[in-house]
């Protein structure tokens, strides 16, 4: 935590013997039995997940962003036995747990009822490489979030991949949690552990780039996962520019599409230290990557959005909406095989149906694949525009968009229109300090793109939604149209 050691990997052992031992025996939670974490990230998250599955428990981590309502809802969906929570979450989720018909008791982590459950440490139970052990729960940006069901050789293959491909990880490494460790960070964090690397926390529990400088001096080999947000304010800092630069190892981009300008930017920065990564909760962290070594000097803006090949172990494909591969180059919707994807969704089987058919999951987003194997993301399939029988992926619309200096973020989507049936609208935030024009922004556009794909209008906001991950609600703006 900062510069302060909490714990070495031999006393987090013992630790998370004694801490499975109090979660079986004190609590009498039984094998197979859920557990909520409810908490902003801490030094404890990763004893507890061990715990957990050191006693054949299935962990349930959500984001702490979530309403204390949302959280109920994951609680009562997945028949939670307990929720660990972190202090300032515990009171709101404590009221919702135990007004339902199966009341579920809540711990705080940061008290002494979490202290008083480390007990007699038990033996490692017995699970099977198929066995449940992580649920986790989607974003739900258009409804109620849906549960994937990972197993423990999902997280398995998923931990092997990301040494496969990216970083040959050793203990002189470190790993820097910015973002939610309930998610993407918190997965990523299994390959460090894997090989005994050190996991550390900055102690705002923030994003602030000044403190984040400190410790890029502090540790060698630094790797951290960002997303877009993210590494614009990382690289626009003074603090940034003047550390130690050669102490990072990686930066691991996801989350959100990053477009031409954000690579760019990051690679001045921080030099060949860029990993553009895609995956979903359903296959985690782990469909496509975009390694160091090819963000060569002489790389296209083209190649530079690319969220790259299939990772180890994973087989992807572009199909139309009947199923049926499509040409290299022609855009369709990206399908997942590999033994990383999830066993299904929790209590949804027919949700499961319509996600994994034949043995491929359908992801929902839209993409090209070129003869090389290379991969773009254009848009989720419900996100694209069809205006006059054409249609119109809001990425590419974005892309070009980014490319003004004065653009800090833009987000395009699609609204009625009596004569071509949608039309393009584009929200855009100015960086600040810098003022935009409906009309230069047309003019752009005009120079980039075929006449039919510029938005129609432009909204200007101060900041645009996000959930609680940091995706866009695209479902806001469109619901911002009625009002404007």
């Amino acid at each position: 935590m900062g510069d302060e050691q909490r714990f070495t990997y031999s006393e987090m052992y013992g630790r998370v013997m004694r801490l499975a031992g109090g979660l079986r025996n004190v609590l009498g939670l039984k094998v197979g039995d859920r557990v909520v974490l409810a908490m902003n990230n801490r030094s404890q998250y990763l004893e507890i997940l061990f715990a957990i599955w050191h006693a054949g428990l299935v962990a349930v981590p959500v984001n702490a962003k979530l309403h204390a309502r949302e959280v109920a809802f994951i609680l009562e969906n997945c028949d939670a036995s307990l929720c660990l929570a972190t202090e300032e979450h515990v009171e709101a989720i404590a009221l919702l747990a135990g007004s339902g018909e199966r009341p579920v008791r809540v711990v705080c982590v940061d008290g002494p009822d979490y202290a008083s459950l480390f007990h007699e440490p038990i033996a490692q139970t017995d699970v099977r490489r198929d066995d449940l052990a992580w649920l986790f729960y989607t974003s739900g940006t258009t409804g109620r979030p849906k549960g994937a069901m990972l197993s423990h050789l999902n997280l398995q293959l998923m931990t092997w991949s990301y040494l496969c491909d990216f970083d040959h990880i050793t203990d002189g490494d470190a790993l820097l949690h910015l973002g939610p460790q309930s998610h993407a960070a918190g997965l990523m964090s299994l390959s460090f552990i894997a090989k005994g690397a050190n996991n550390v926390l900055p102690v705002s529990g923030g994003v602030d780039a000044g403190e984040i400088a400190l410790l890029i001096n502090q540790y060698e080999n630094l790797t951290f996962f960002a997303a877009p947000t993210m590494t614009r304010r990382l690289v626009d800092s003074p603090d940034i520019a003047r550390c130690d630069i050669g102490h990072v190892r990686s930066i691991i981009g996801g989350g959100a599409p990053f477009f031409a300008s954000d690579v760019k930017r990051v690679i001045e920065v921080f030099g060949s230290r860029f990993i553009n990564a895609y995956g979903q909760g359903e296959c985690p962290c782990t469909i496509t990557g975009m390694p160091k070594h090819l963000y060569t000097s002489d790389v296209t803006d083209e190649r530079l959005v690319s969220v790259g090949v299939a990772r180890s172990g994973v087989d992807v494909r572009i199909v139309d909406a009947d199923n049926r591969e499509v040409a290299a180059g022609e855009a369709g919707e990206i399908a997942v095989r590999s033994p990383i994807v999830m066993n299904g969704y929790w209590k949804q089987p027919q949700a499961t149906a319509e996600t994994v058919r034949d043995g491929w999951l359908h992801t929902g987003d839209m993409g090209t694949m070129d003869d090389r194997g290379f991969v773009w993301l254009k848009d989720r399939a419900k996100d694209v525009i069809i205006s006059g029988g054409s249609n119109i992926y809001p990425r590419e619309v974005e892309d070009v968009l980014c490319s003004d200096i004065g653009v800090a973020e833009v987000a395009v989507v699609g609204e009625s229109d009596a004569k071509w049936g949608e039309a393009v609208v584009a929200f855009v935030v100015a960086r600040t300090g810098h003022s935009l024009s409906a009309e230069s922004l047309d003019q752009l556009c005009l120079d980039n793109l075929a006449r039919y794909k510029r938005p129609k209008r432009y909204v200007f906001l101060d900041v645009l939604p996000k959930n609680s991950t940091g995706k866009v609600l695209r479902t806001e703006l469109r619901a911002k149209l009625k009002e404007t």
